[in-house]
């Protein structure tokens, strides 16, 4: 008689310090990083969380992925440097003149803080997701007693975007095998979007259906609470750290409203 195996993420627990700490511990950790990012004065939040992210990223061994997020926000980090170094209200300190338009110091330096202080907080929830399974992360949160229909939504939302990178890299190679130009000058990839954002949408919404319909023959809206087949780890140190950011989070912006309403 052979015995049923169970699936990899009943099994397999992460190890390693930061992978291994509860979900819902980071995530406050994160939550905490973010505020501070964008709550204490001048540099020293993104530096102090900045240096926090990369210490915990070196430990977990996780740099590289983080560096892949960085990359991936180099645009919009290029688009916010050029918008206000060119047209920052108020400056009046030019660094040089280029025909109509005068880059400025204040524009610079206000760009480059802006650009500190979202490089601090996406690499915190960036760090968050690398080193937390959704599997981990929802099933901590159903311990802690978040409805269910909470929890669909947020494994939806987090799965959202892999997914749909996943279903477009298949639709590309289906396109490409059937002969459809995706590669060469520019105009022909903008020319292949069309055909590539329909069926990523339309499989997008097949999908929430079959998986509305797998949930539900899963009893999904039935009544009682669910027995978890995994529960994360949640020991002394992980309680420690979450009791520790939460006060510091509350510390953080008690003393904020203080210093604004002083």
């Amino acid at each position: 008689m052979s015995m049923t195996r169970l699936p990899d993420y009943v099994v397999r627990r992460p190890s390693g310090f930061y992978r291994s700490t509860n979900p819902g511990t980071k995530l406050v950790v994160a939550a905490l990083e973010v505020l501070a990012a964008f709550l204490l004065p001048g540099w020293i939040g993104p530096a102090v969380v900045l240096a926090a992210v990369l210490a915990t990223a070196a430990v977990a061994r996780r740099l590289r992925g983080l560096a892949t997020f960085g990359l991936a926000a180099s645009p919009i980090v290029g688009s916010i440097l050029l918008v206000n170094l060119f047209l920052l209200p108020g400056a009046s300190d030019p660094i040089a003149r280029l025909g109509p338009l005068a880059p400025t110091w204040s524009g610079l330096w206000f760009g480059l803080q802006t650009v500190a202080r979202l490089l601090a907080f996406s690499s915190a929830i960036a760090l968050v997701y690398l080193t937390t399974t959704v599997d981990d992360l929802l099933a901590d949160l159903s311990r802690r007693g978040l409805g269910r229909r909470a929890i669909f939504v947020v494994g939806a939302a987090v799965q959202m975007v892999p997914l749909t990178i996943e279903r477009a890299g298949e639709i590309l190679d289906a396109q490409r095998a059937r002969g459809m130009d995706t590669e060469g000058r520019i105009w022909r990839r903008a020319r292949g979007v069309l055909p590539l954002a329909g069926p990523v949408v339309f499989g997008a919404l097949t999908e929430v259906e079959e998986r509305t319909m797998a949930l539900e023959a899963r009893a999904f809206s039935a009544p009682g609470r669910k027995t978890l087949l995994r529960v994360p780890r949640n020991g002394r140190i992980d309680r420690f750290l979450l009791w520790a950011a939460l006060l510091a989070l509350v510390a953080l912006v008690g003393i904020r409203v203080a210093g604004r309403l002083g």
